[in-house]
């Protein structure tokens, strides 16, 4: 995610950022660079989304969309991971119809591919979360509401058709914790997913590289009297939020089964990458997994959710779904992890390109784009539906 100044395109969409840039033509000529996507129609796949957000996105804020830790590896490791995963075509299967929907408790899906939380969208653009829910309605896709949004869940509801789920940052003060737990709960969502993976904190070198780019004064958006932070984010209104922070480093299992006992909606832990800890959440009662690594935002492990999401299904052991988000890019990246028995499969960076760039058709269009590939991909492997899809349809470079 971090760019080559003497690349000529990439140079042309720094300058295109920033004021000086403006005045002097620079920005007219990036709009004008061949390849980037004026409209989401003619994209041909999400990753041209990437170029027109940066383009449109101030740098601060495309560094926070981009970032991952330390040198970014992880980010890096989330798409190789892909590589070493091949499929196993079959021919002369009647295909003329495929069924994508999928059910996740007691919900069917017209497909297995979901929006997962991301914080602070009106970053990215004006709309926000709004964009975001009408896309995820005219598609009727699932979305993950974050802690950190910058609309209420209530209106994200609204927006959507439905309630959507709720994810929940372990906050520092269990009294916080609850008010959000209520909150959602009272506004119909059906489930909250707890995110796990980033409660020490991370080092995001490319988000500051960025920040450097962007000459705004950061109190334009970011106030600096203590507790402003807060105060922007609809969820955390009316509650007391000095010395609170999302970040819990005291969180053990036991804050789970705290969690379970809080609330009648489905508990989905996020963040869960090993063998191990996918044992313990069967046995704190968690409903559901999600193998995530915070798109290569939380650690910087090397390895990629893909190479990870194996050993988590089977110690999951069919008994809870297993859902799966971080790197991807691909309708065959959706296929290869629900061949190794994911049930959904969530994006971030994709749609936030779609949303920085175009708003609701930009989303509307990544999510087509994702979902014409993957039932491409089914066809050209003989899988009819979602259920079809199994071991079968894959190997494992270097195992045979």
């Amino acid at each position: 995610m971090i760019y080559s100044l003497r690349d000529r395109r990439q140079f042309l969409l720094f300058l295109a950022a920033s004021p000086v840039a403006a005045m002097s033509g620079w920005a007219w000529q990036a709009q004008k660079e061949p390849g980037i996507l004026a409209d989401p129609k003619d994209a041909l796949n999400v990753m041209e989304f990437e170029a027109a957000a940066r383009r449109a996105i101030p740098p601060a804020h495309f560094g926070y969309m981009a970032t991952g830790v330390d040198d970014d590896a992880t980010i890096q490791a989330n798409r190789d991971g892909f590589k070493r995963i091949q499929l196993r075509p079959r021919r002369m299967r009647d295909v003329t119809h495929v069924d994508l929907r999928t059910e996740l408790f007691g919900t069917t899906w017209e497909s297995p591919i979901f929006i997962c939380p991301a914080g602070s969208q009106k970053a990215f653009h004006a709309d926000g979360e709004l964009a975001t829910a009408r896309a995820a309605r005219s598609r009727k896709a699932l979305q993950i509401l974050s802690t950190v949004t910058t609309t209420s869940v209530e209106d994200v509801a609204q927006a959507l058709g439905r309630p959507p789920w709720y994810q929940l940052y372990p906050t520092s003060r269990w009294e916080v914790t609850e008010k959000l737990v209520k909150r959602a709960e009272a506004a119909g969502c059906p489930v909250f997913v707890l995110t796990v993976d980033n409660a020490a904190g991370r080092h995001v070198e490319t988000q500051l590289r960025f920040r450097l780019l962007d000459s705004r004064p950061c109190a334009s958006c970011h106030p600096t009297v203590p507790g402003a932070t807060y105060r922007r984010k609809p969820m955390f209104d009316g509650m007391d939020m000095a010395g609170v922070g999302t970040q819990n480093t005291a969180m053990t299992w036991d804050f789970v089964d705290r969690l379970k006992k809080l609330t009648r909606m489905k508990l989905l832990i996020k963040g869960i990458e090993t063998r191990e800890d996918a044992v313990l959440c069967r046995e704190h009662g968690a409903d559901g997994i999600v193998v995530s690594n915070h798109g290569g935002r939380a650690e910087e492990s090397g390895r990629g959710t893909i190479e990870c999401l194996p050993e988590v299904i089977e110690a999951a052991a069919g008994k809870i779904p297993v859902l799966i988000d971080s790197g991807f890019r691909r309708g065959t990246d959706v296929f290869k992890a629900l061949a190794l028995g994911a049930t959904a499969v969530g994006i971030g960076r994709p749609y936030l390109w779609g949303l920085g760039a175009f708003g609701q058709a930009g989303v509307e269009r990544v999510l087509d784009l994702l979902r014409n590939e993957l039932e491409l991909i089914m066809k050209q492997c003989g899988t009819r539906s979602i259920a079809e899809i199994g071991r079968a349809s894959i190997v494992m470079r270097g195992s045979e």
